[in-house]
């Protein structure tokens, strides 16, 4: 793991964001298209607005997808695609492929839609976010469906949290290791005890401990 501290959380946004474009970039030199994995929540919409903008990325080259949604309305509020398609597919970033994989209907059949994030595997950038708790997309330390997320070989896994909110859809652990570039951006000192407890376990205690080999962790205090 690799550990990059900024001042304050401004600079920290832009700093990554400009890290985000450039691997983005650099993906593209040498791929027809490229991936990139994203958080819902309220963290990330700071880097989304350093990103968007960003024209010299060729986005329609670009397949943005979340690294977990809830099993909501797209126009609900607690949607993560509503977020993704208002705060990072917009200015530049429309011109991107945002691939969905929310089922259609209330029956969540994870073969059929891991056919959706198949082609866009490994990940070539991924950007996650990390609870107290030290979950990471929707792998929850104590849910009823952490094996499975942690074990299964589809990229995608059906989650159940333990606050008892809307199931979700989930990258799983396979799909988020696999990713070539990895970041997780943290604010608060809260966050920061917590990644360091979770380097200390295993991920079934601690699910981000399952990417933090790969990752580069990036917080400020505030």
């Amino acid at each position: 793991m690799e550990l990059i501290e900024y001042p304050d959380a401004e600079m920290m946004m832009m700093a990554l964001g400009d890290d985000i474009a450039g691997q983005l970039k650099g993906h593209l030199l040498t791929n027809d298209s490229v991936s990139f994995a994203v958080p819902g929540g309220t963290t990330p919409g700071p880097v989304f607005d350093v990103l968007c903008s960003n024209k010299s990325i060729d986005w329609s080259r670009v397949n943005v997808m979340l690294t977990d949604e809830r099993r909501v309305p797209e126009d609900h509020e607690r949607s993560n695609t509503r977020l993704v398609k208002n705060r990072l597919l917009v200015d530049a970033a429309a011109a991107a492929n945002y691939v969905s994989y929310l089922p259609d209907g209330p029956d969540a059949n994870i073969e059929e839609l891991s056919k959706r994030v198949e082609p866009h595997l490994p990940i070539s950038v991924m950007l996650l976010g990390m609870g107290a708790d030290m979950h990471t997309a929707s792998i929850f330390p104590n849910s009823p469906d952490l094996e499975t997320a942690l074990n299964t070989l589809y990229p995608l896994v059906t989650v159940q949290p333990p606050d008892g909110l809307e199931p979700r859809i989930s990258l799983s652990a396979t799909a988020l290791k696999s990713a070539i570039n990895c970041h997780v951006v943290i604010i608060g000192a809260e966050k920061r005890a917590a990644l360091e407890r979770a380097q200390s376990l295993t991920p079934a205690e601690a699910p981000i401990a399952a990417i933090l080999d790969e990752a580069t962790v990036h917080w400020a205090e505030s």
